[in-house]
């Protein structure tokens, strides 16, 4: 239990040092839109090796389509209960908070059961969880105070569910892992789609694409070493 907490608060510190990075100095929209790019490119590939992939190989296909759809309805529907239409800041800081609570379950039940730490999912949760904290705190309009709380409770809150992933690790099926990928890589999809990508390419104009496939190719690496 003590190391999942210890290994829940290092992934999600990344949350925290991502919106410090964002309120440290001011931004440009060119810079921001391509950390923005940088990571949509590593939620691309932790969608496709880190939750897809995985959810198919310990629950199959079935349990993942499952996940997929509560996770991605789950997203949609917050976000256009948020100020603003979902726009933004905030938008970024769901999707954060909606994949950051699956992901680092599942890193709490890979503890428990035995297989350790992966690094390949602690590099992937590290290299997406930085551009989404940096992108969300400069597109928020609020006190600097006010968002770096937002960021060390969205935090606190991935850190225990990798408490909770610890926790119900035995009683876990390879259905249910599969299912919790599946709503990562659900609402993840959406959010790349309805807000990061447009903000990326509207902000880091026509280098967007190439420095999301750099993001993508630095993720796909990371995630060999899983």
């Amino acid at each position: 239990m003590t190391a999942a907490l210890g290994w829940g608060a290092f992934a999600a510190a990344s949350l925290v040092l991502g919106a410090l990075l964002g309120i440290a100095h001011h931004w440009s929209d060119k810079l921001v839109g391509l950390v923005l790019a940088f990571g949509a490119g590593a939620l691309i590939s932790a969608v496709s090796f880190d939750l897809a992939q995985e959810g198919f190989k310990t629950g199959g296909g079935e349990a993942v389509g499952i996940g997929l759809a509560i996770g991605a309805l789950t997203y949609f529907l917050a976000a256009r209960a948020l100020p603003g239409d979902g726009d933004g800041g905030s938008a970024l800081a769901l999707g954060a908070f909606l994949d950051g609570i699956p992901e680092q379950a599942v890193l709490g039940i890979g503890l428990a059961s035995g297989e350790g730490v992966s690094v390949g999912l602690l590099a992937a949760i590290f290299v997406s969880n930085l551009p989404e904290a940096i992108g969300s705190a400069t597109g928020m309009h609020t006190s600097r105070a006010k968002i770096i709380q937002l960021w060390i409770a969205v935090a606190v809150v991935c850190t225990l569910a990798t408490v909770a992933g610890y926790a119900i690790a035995d009683a876990a099926s390879g259905e249910l892992r599969a299912a919790i990928n599946g709503f990562a890589a659900g609402a993840l999809l959406v959010m790349l789609i309805d807000s990061m990508i447009p903000e990326a390419r509207r902000k880091g104009g026509d280098t967007a694409g190439l420095v999301t496939v750099l993001g993508f190719a630095v993720a796909a690496a990371l995630s060999v070493l899983s």
